[in-house]
């Protein structure tokens, strides 16, 4: 089993699964793409990179991770991640302390294209305090979303907000999305699940979900990862333009695209605190 140099297991880890996507309205449209993800504990990077024959902390790796694909556009590591993190928490009056673990796309042969990532924010005793859901059009722009994070007694964390940012150009700004979250706990072979359902005024819209499961973080895990898919977030943007084609062809007009937030992080339902 992979892990620090004291014996114990990386928390972070991969985990190889399937996206799907069922637009219901004001056309039906299906698409699903097999795919692996990163979970990244942002406190082990620097190991991750040492121990890692096939992983790179920014530099070229068969796979990598680069800290300034993540947080807001033009900060320019200023700031590590995890105090970034950290520093939307106060703002938003949460508590936190504990570890940042980021589930992401990785680089693949250096390059790399997130629609969504999700920070999972915890506090010292290890408990959930919030997530970020840090979206990416492909028009340049990114935009999170910090909503505070309570798993119920299933397991599960369930969140609402208003759209805020231009993602699809065949998708209203006027809608709103409900995530329903199965956390990563780090724990062999676990499901991992993401559940978006996107909402008007008349009703659900779209439905999306990540389904996945855990594999240990290991050269080897990487290199079968890889053979399987190994254009895979080159296939994520084709994908992306492809889908938009078919939408274009049923007869989904465009929709035009408004300024992004002046704020790159909307912090929702918490009390934010004004420095």
């Amino acid at each position: 089993m992979a892990g620090l140099p004291n014996g114990a297991p990386f928390a972070s880890g991969l985990y190889p699964g399937v996206v799907t996507h069922h637009r219901v309205r004001p056309v039906r449209h299906r698409l699903s793409y097999r795919v692996f993800s990163l979970l990244v504990d942002l406190d082990e990077l620097p190991r991750l990179d040492r121990a890692l024959r096939l992983f790179g902390h920014d530099r070229f790796g068969l796979i990598g991770f680069r800290d300034r694909d993540f947080g807001p556009l033009g900060e320019g590591g200023a700031l590590s991640l995890k105090a970034w993190a950290e520093g939307q928490l106060a703002r938003a009056g949460i508590a936190a302390g504990g570890p940042v673990r980021l589930l992401c796309f990785p680089r693949v042969l250096g390059f790399a294209f997130n629609p969504l990532c999700v920070w999972f924010c915890h506090r010292p005793d290890g408990g959930l305090a919030a997530t970020i859901h840090e979206v990416t059009n492909t028009f340049g722009q990114r935009h999170a979303y910090l909503i505070p994070a309570e798993p119920g007694a299933d397991g599960l964390v369930r969140q609402r907000c208003d759209k805020r940012f231009y993602v699809s150009p065949f998708m209203d700004m006027d809608t709103a999305y409900h995530f329903r979250i199965r956390p990563p706990a780090g724990v062999a072979d676990e499901p991992l699940a993401l559940a978006i359902r996107q909402t008007d005024a008349a009703g659900p819209v779209l439905h999306a979900a990540l389904t996945a499961r855990r594999m240990e973080l290991t050269d080897g895990a990487i290199l079968r990862a890889w053979a399987r898919h190994p254009l895979m977030t080159a296939k994520v943007v084709a994908g992306i333009h492809w889908e938009a084609l078919h939408l274009w062809r049923k007869g989904m007009g465009i929709r035009p695209r408004p300024p992004a937030p002046d704020e790159p992080v909307t912090i929702v339902g918490a009390t934010p605190t004004h420095n």
